[in-house]
């Protein structure tokens, strides 16, 4: 018999009909009727259905046929066949399921299993996927990604796959096409974005497990790039938008943020710096001198072509030095490989670096930085992350809880990241101070430059302390310049020696700057953090390549393979991570956008009047000027508390004043110091050990008891962006003001612009909103560590203090006697 009916009611009796057959366990039983409740339950499913009862009794039992619509599986039992739709994955274009499992537990905290989620684990050959059996409720405020779910991890993402057998006392860390010799009863993802997942398979089948655990192994571990998921995303994303392109599209895409794969990028960036003695040059089309530049560079204008490539071959790999930016006062910021021929390493230095003079108007003395000498190599940095990563999300904080603090000093990790900052405003008081150019020269120009020489830029040039700007800085200077993204990333996995988390170093000293000039960037620490996060989604040309060249020549072969036209744009089919939409909706782009920033159009309220503040030190200046000490600089007013000298030279003074025999350079930065900072200008940063913070919203936003409730940034955040959103209303309501008219009163418009249309993620609250931060803002948001680390408590220990604010260090006593 057929007949429409409600799904939930005739779902709970076919269920327990079902069920009384089955020859479980109670425990087994229950469970499974709560699993099969729970999907017919979800709210997907609220419907009603056209259900076929179908009674063909082969046997004493009677099978009941339950007909779902949308994908099924089946589960036969002798004389039963219950056809029953499960949560399952959701897949992107080209993406397949390569084993999976059920019934099994993810751990939420590692003290008690109460809170446990109950599921299927699913590998995919782009992910690792979770499907809880209980769908949590949607909450309004919870960051979505378009393309991972809550509990999905990128197999890029994997740094180590663990495997555990309690009862035999075993673990294994599991690598490509490896065997395992034991049942697994438990599995542990240790991840690149510093979580640490678990599941365990309590009722899972013991086959199952060890499938879906080598499947996660060996499709972490591609043994060729060609293999990541994103070269067969992108050919079937491709093809399927075919149709949109053609109706109505925009020149690549409508991507905002110049690639530099083209003169005209490189063109209008002279132009925009001034750089008048400066050109784009072609010699290196098809990559015909060097492997790892970009095929159009800038170099000065008194050098030919055939000049250029005669001392090419001095080089290190022929890179030729690479321009990166000019002073207003005609300075340039200009980087180099090594000379590799020491037979000709004089003519040609000598040769470059008076050409580099010859650009600067007053012809002054080129300075050169040996940055090899001068800063830590990959490896150190790569051994103090580790270790910071180690404290942060690895230790159980028994024995060592007290030392928390010290551990956190004695990797490293923030000592190179001062070290970085340090040598970038030395190099800003040559290019501002002295109006020298300045030549950073390393061995391979591919590492420790791409991170100096952005950080000058940023320090110098509002520009790139905008979103777009800041996007083609790291295009500029890391992208095209040919750093190594797939060695450094490492992920293949291949070669441990060669990773190293530079990109994630420079991103830390952006922050640090950012923590002590909140309004003098555009965008946020979320927007940070989630472009560190898709380095791991091997989904984008940014981050999957070591250079131009290899990128050029992989998407060539990837076109051919997916039969895309010959000359068609590589941004359009293989895109960058600049095109957010890929990931993330409208709606949540708005958490880059900060809403303290002070840049052009930025609102202000001046007598009265809605006025903009302009792009000049002098008018900006003036409005700080007669402030308390507490927002000079630009800064937060707790900053104030900490002597302000050596940001650079330790013997500034804390007045500022004048020193004995003091250098140009002491000179330099106390006079800048003394003034409030033009958020639109020049940015120097504070640079004793004190002022060093660790990016908690980075390292310690998976870490449970880190987690304030209601606490963090962003509860500041919250409250001034709902404040510049009512002011955006506000003054779109003055704009369609309409003006008297005889016998007629002038009424404002009654709305300002749609909410979908407005800048700040929080809306402006009514009247009636309670003064204190809603329930879901936590200081880990708009992350959540529920399920994404698993480990023992913290509290009482330093780190608690730390979250505090404080910033000195406590013994064992001190702690003993304070209540946290």
């Amino acid at each position: 018999m057929a007949c429409k009916t409600n799904f939930p009611s005739i779902a709970r009796k076919h269920c327990q009909s079902l069920l009384s057959h089955l020859d479980f366990g109670a425990d087994q039983r229950n469970r499974f009727h709560e699993q099969l409740t729970v999907c017919f339950l979800h709210p997907a499913l609220r419907q009603s259905f056209d259900v076929t009862v179908c009674r063909t009794p082969p046997c004493c039992c009677t099978s009941h046929l339950l007909k779902i619509p949308g994908e099924t599986f089946y589960s036969h039992i002798p004389g039963l066949h219950l056809h029953v739709c499960f949560f399952l994955p959701r897949l992107s274009p080209g993406e397949i399921v390569v084993n999976e499992v059920n019934f099994v537990r993810k751990c939420i905290s590692a003290e008690s299993s109460q809170d446990d989620l109950w599921g299927k684990l699913i590998c995919t050959n782009f992910k690792v996927s979770f499907i809880p059996q209980d769908a949590p409720p949607k909450q309004v405020f919870v960051l979505s990604h378009l393309l991972l779910g809550e509990h999905d991890v990128p197999l890029t993402c994997l740094e180590q796959v663990v495997t555990v057998n309690d009862t035999k006392g075993k673990k294994k860390v599991l690598g490509s096409n490896q065997k395992l010799k034991f049942n697994p009863t438990e599995l542990i993802l240790y991840c690149k974005d510093l979580r640490i997942i678990r599941f365990c398979f309590d009722e899972a089948g013991p086959e199952s497990a060890k499938k879906v655990c080598l499947a996660i192994a060996h499709y972490s571990h591609p043994a060729d790039l060609q293999l990541l998921f994103g070269f067969e995303y992108q050919g079937r994303r491709y093809h399927e938008s075919k149709g949109e392109r053609i109706n109505g599209s925009t020149p690549r895409g409508g991507l905002q943020t110049p690639i530099f794969d083209r003169p005209s990028d490189w063109d209008r960036e002279i132009k925009r710096t001034g750089a008048s003695e400066w050109r784009v040059c072609s010699i290196n089309e098809g990559y015909a001198i060097s492997q790892s530049l970009p095929e159009y560079i800038v170099v000065p204008v008194s050098l030919a072509d055939q000049d250029l490539k005669q001392h090419s071959l001095s080089f290190t790999d022929q890179r030729i030095p690479l321009w990166c930016w000019n002073h207003q006062n005609g300075s340039a910021l200009v980087r180099m490989a090594n000379l590799s021929d020491p037979l000709q390493q004089r003519k040609t230095d000598q040769r470059f670096l008076a050409a580099i003079t010859k650009s600067h108007p007053q012809r002054s003395e080129v300075f050169r930085s040996d940055l090899d000498k001068c800063l830590p190599n990959i490896q150190d940095i790569q051994n103090a992350f580790v270790k910071v990563r180690q404290s942060c999300v690895i230790d159980p904080f028994e024995e060592s809880e007290e030392r928390w603090l010290s551990s956190i000093e004695n990797s490293r990790w923030l000592e190179y990241v001062r070290a970085f900052l340090k040598h970038s405003a030395e190099i800003v008081y040559h290019l501002d101070g002295k109006n020298s150019s300045v030549v950073l020269q390393e061995e391979e120009d591919r590492d420790l430059s791409c991170v100096v020489s952005s950080l000058v830029q940023l320090m110098l040039d509002p520009h790139y302390r905008s979103l777009i700007g800041f996007q083609s800085l790291v295009q500029k200077e890391w992208v095209m310049a040919g750093h190594r993204f797939l060695d450094r990333c490492n992920h293949l996995k291949k070669n441990d020696k060669e990773e190293s988390p530079l990109f994630m170093l420079f991103l830390d000293c952006v922050w640090q700057i950012m923590n002590q000039y909140p309004a003098a960037f555009e965008f946020t620490e979320a927007y940070l953090t989630l472009l560190s996060d898709s380095m791991w989604i091997p989904l984008f040309s940014t981050f999957l390549f070591n250079s131009p060249k290899q990128r050029a020549q992989h998407l060539m072969d990837f076109a051919k393979n997916k039969a895309i036209p010959q000359g068609e744009d590589q941004v359009v089919y293989f895109p960058p991570v600049w095109n957010w939409s890929q990931q993330f909706s409208t709606k949540d782009q708005t958490l880059f956008n900060n809403p303290m920033y002070v840049g052009k159009g930025a609102a202000c309220v001046q007598n009265g009047e809605v006025k903009t503040f302009r792009r000049t030190k002098k008018t900006y200046s003036s409005t700080l000027r007669g402030t308390s000490a507490s927002v000079r600089n630009g800064m937060r007013g707790g900053e104030e508390t900490l002597p302000r000298r050596g940001s650079l030279v330790s013997e500034l003074r804390p007045d500022f004043s004048p020193v004995k025999d003091e250098s140009p350079s002491e000179r330099f930065f106390r006079d800048w110091f003394s003034r409030p900072a033009d958020q639109q200008g020049l940015l120097i940063p504070l640079l004793m050990p004190s002022h060093m913070a660790l990016w908690k919203l980075y390292f310690l936003r998976w870490v449970p008891e880190a987690c304030i409730p209601r606490g963090g940034p962003i509860t500041a955040y919250h409250k001034l962006s709902q404040l510049v959103d009512e002011i955006e209303i506000l003054q779109s309501q003055l704009r369609q003001y309409k003006g008297p008219s005889p016998g007629s009163t002038p009424l404002p418009s009654p709305s300002g612009p749609p909410s979908d249309q407005r800048r700040m993620y929080f809306k402006a609250g009514s009247p009636n909103d309670p003064p204190t931060p809603p329930d879901f803002l936590t200081s880990s948001f708009p992350f959540t560590p529920v399920g994404n680390l698993c480990r023992r408590g913290i509290h009482g220990t330093p780190i608690s203090k730390f979250l505090n604010e404080a910033r000195i260090w406590l013994s064992t006593e001190t702690l003993a006697n304070d209540t946290v």
